[in-house]
């Protein structure tokens, strides 16, 4: 019989890869401050990505090791388009915090 965490990973969408999972790093003068001195890398992610399947995927791409993982639900803003209104896309932000016998991850 299949644990809960399984039931839970089959529901939540498709079966998505590592470069699918992170999409882009944020690199903002926050981002930077963060990975300097606490360790935590920025990246926004596939929304339909699990904080679990976000450890595996960078683990795996940048070959670190993952402390922990907290994820934002980024609501679009509105904006307006000439003379139309219109929203900006919600998005996914995945702030991953490294171990601390890890290396850093170098694009920042």
């Amino acid at each position: 019989m299949a644990t809960t965490s399984e039931k839970a990973k089959n529901i939540r969408g498709p079966q998505l890869e590592p470069h699918q999972i992170i999409l882009r790093p944020l690199i903002t003068e926050k981002a930077t401050h963060q990975s300097t001195h606490h360790r935590a890398y920025p990246f926004e992610v596939n929304p339909w990505a699990s904080k679990d399947e976000i450890k595996a995927a960078v683990e795996e791409l940048f070959n670190v090791r993952v402390e922990k993982v907290r994820t934002q639900n980024r609501h679009g803003k509105k904006r307006r388009f000439k003379f139309k209104l219109g929203r900006m896309a919600n998005w996914k932000k995945a702030i991953v915090v490294l171990k601390p016998d890890s290396a850093g991850i170098d694009f920042f």
